[in-house]
């Protein structure tokens, strides 16, 4: 069909054989197995939470991946300080207030992360834990709000 197809009505669309298909939206993919048919309709199912299997075989759950993903993004915000860390090891130099108070938060804000994804009963509540804001601006969820490095 045309690039400008869109733009024709639904009297034209017809007559050409095109057939408009709205497509479901799909879920999220780190909570969600899902598939989407020709027609646009989506069919999913929650993935496990917990994991399953053990060994070569173990299948990581949406919790422990979620967790291990704080941990990353942990590592990667505390590794932009180390070299102040590392320099009040080589050379006793005081570490700034305000990167020891920024990475103390970082700690806690992470523990507080790992807490609210092993206390979520099930994936809705899993689901409630994603950072997100809604119509007016109000922020709600606990994941990936990290403190920011103040001056």
């Amino acid at each position: 069909h045309p690039r400008n197809w869109h733009i024709w009505s639904t009297e034209e669309k017809t007559a050409a054989g095109v057939t408009e298909v709205i497509e479901d939206t799909p879920p999220d993919s780190r909570l969600y197995n899902w598939s989407m048919d020709g027609d646009g309709n989506i069919t999913s199912t929650a993935k496990a939470l917990t994991d399953a299997g053990s060994g070569d075989s173990l299948v990581l759950g949406v919790k422990s991946s979620l967790k291990n993903e704080v941990k990353l993004q942990q590592k990667s915000l505390l590794s932009q300080t180390d070299w102040a860390v590392v320099r009040k090891s080589e050379k006793s130099t005081a570490i700034p207030s305000n990167i020891a108070t920024w990475r103390d938060a970082i700690r806690t804000k992470a523990t507080a992360m790992e807490s609210a994804i092993d206390g979520a009963a099930d994936t809705a509540a899993v689901a409630a834990l994603f950072l997100s804001w809604d119509a007016e601006g109000n922020k709600s969820g606990i994941l990936y709000d990290w403190p920011i490095l103040g001056s």
